[in-house]
This record gives structure tokens, C-alpha cells and sequence, in this order.
């Protein structure tokens, strides 16, 4: 399949042949959710905790007698009825990892990769290296070639002055060809890959 490039300026630089088996695949919601509950399961920190009775702070004394004082038996002001006492059944550190097949993974992303193909939302580009690191020259540039929320993934590196330009324009995200991955992808309207981004992810894709 083809697909025309065009280059920073908004002008026709050519186009270039997509793999078929990695551009135009079936879209696959349960596959797309499914990695994209993995990615957002192993970011998170799992870092939540509550004290049990052993960690929190105070006597281990007895607070009354067992018996005459006419009030429920006690053994400690640590105990959870107490304010400021322990937490029962609270969260303790842990991950929140899930597995996920690694060929599933694969998948995940090739179809992420079709599903903007087939939507008309992949825009291809020449390259990414302006001459300029200004802000204001590359959201004159993004407007003209209809960027407004994208993903932006460049080679193997990401041009420096590129980085400077797009790090305070909202809604762009600019990731290297290795750093790609399903839910930065999905979470942009468009998708925008360099010829070199293209050649990466085909490397690294095909079967």
C-alpha cells in the first residue's frame, strides 16, 4: 500500500510503500484495549500503604482492665476501632503488572499502526530535522500540514532542534521509533511518521 510524504514545509516529497502486514491489518478492539490495560497496569507506581497494627505508633499496653470497668474488653489503643489506630485489609506496596503475550504485544501495535492508516490519520514525512529550534516557526509548519494532536515519531533519534520546537506545543508528542507504543499512539488523533520511523518500525515488526 502507498502513501504519499510530504515534507516540514508542507511540500510533496514522493511517497513511499507500506507492509501491508504491518499497515493494513483487521482492527482489533479487544486486542487494542487489552494493551492498553498492560501499558497503564505497569506504569502505575503501586506504591499505596497503610500501616498494619505492628507498624503503627504507640503503647502495647493494656488501656484498662480486663474485667470491672463495665466497657467492651480491650488489648490495645493500636487496634482499628481506636482513632489513629491500624488499618484493616488496607493496600500495601505491590505491582499491578498483568501479563500480556509477547506475540500479542507485536500485534497490539501493528494493529494501533493500521488502525491510523485505515482512519486517514497517518501522515508521513520526509524528516523532522528543521533548521530552527523556534516554537512559533514549527506551529506555523504543524498548521499547514493540519497538525493540531498528534503523535510525531522520528528514527532511531529524534532531531534536537525538533525536540526544542515541539516541547511546548500542547497536544504533541514526539516519541523515537523504539519509544512507539499502542497507548501513545491511540490517545493522539493523528499519527506522524518519518520515512525513517517507518523503516524502524518495519524492521522491528516484521514477521
Amino acid at each position: 500500500m502507498k502513501i504519499d510524504v510530504k515534507s516540514l514545509d508542507n511540500k510533496d516529497a514522493g511517497s513511499i510503500d507500506l507492509d501491508a502486514g504491518i499497515f493494513g491489518l483487521e482492527v482489533r478492539q479487544d486486542i487494542l484495549l487489552a494493551m492498553v490495560r498492560y501499558q497503564l497496569n505497569k506504569r502505575r507506581a503501586g506504591t499505596h500503604d497503610t500501616k498494619q497494627i505492628s507498624e503503627v505508633s504507640g503503647t502495647g499496653k493494656k488501656p484498662y482492665a480486663q474485667k470491672g470497668t463495665g466497657n467492651a474488653r480491650q488489648g490495645s489503643l493500636r487496634s482499628p476501632q481506636f482513632r489513629g489506630g491500624a488499618t484493616v485489609h488496607g493496600p500495601t506496596p505491590r505491582s499491578h503488572e498483568i501479563g500480556l503475550p509477547k506475540k500479542v504485544r507485536r500485534l497490539a501495535l501493528k494493529t494501533a499502526l493500521s488502525s491510523k492508516a485505515a482512519d486517514g490519520n497517518l501522515i508521513v514525512l520526509d524528516a523532522i530535522a528543521p533548521g530552527s529550534h523556534k516554537t512559533k516557526e514549527m506551529v506555523a509548519a504543524f498548521g499547514k500540514l493540519g497538525i493540531a494532536n498528534a503523535l510525531i515519531v522520528g528514527g532511531k533519534e529524534v532531531d534536537t532542534n525538533f525536540l526544542r520546537a515541539t516541547g511546548n506545543i500542547p497536544m504533541i508528542d514526539v516519541l523515537s521509533a523504539d519509544g512507539a507504543n499502542v497507548y501513545d499512539i491511540l490517545r493522539r488523533e493523528k499519527l506522524v511518521l518519518t520515512k525513517d520511523a517507518i523503516a524502524a518500525l518495519t524492521e522491528k515488526l516484521k514477521d
